[in-house]
């Protein structure tokens, strides 16, 4: 039996992704458990202390790459259509 011929490149093309549904779930997950370790006593106290600051930093970071893709710099289609 012989194997299959891979496809040729252009028959290959990237899948289409929704970059700001992505982001804005993770930050909705980070919302979240922001909320659950500031609701649930021992998830925040003692050794525990930093783990609301992790979500906190989540969220900052989850908002700036919001604002990094609304603003169509994580879209890689545009940007080389740009540098043409």
């Amino acid at each position: 039996m012989s194997a299959p011929e891979p496809a040729a490149a252009e028959e290959l093309r990237p899948v289409a992704v929704p970059m700001t549904r992505i982001v804005a779930i993770g930050i909705g997950v980070w919302a979240l458990a922001l909320v659950v370790t500031l609701v649930v006593p021992t998830l925040h106290e003692g050794p525990r202390s930093w783990w609301p600051w992790c979500c906190v930093a989540g969220l900052v970071l989850g908002l700036m790459g919001y604002a990094y893709v609304r603003r169509g710099r994580g879209n890689a289609a545009e940007a080389a259509a740009s540098s043409d």
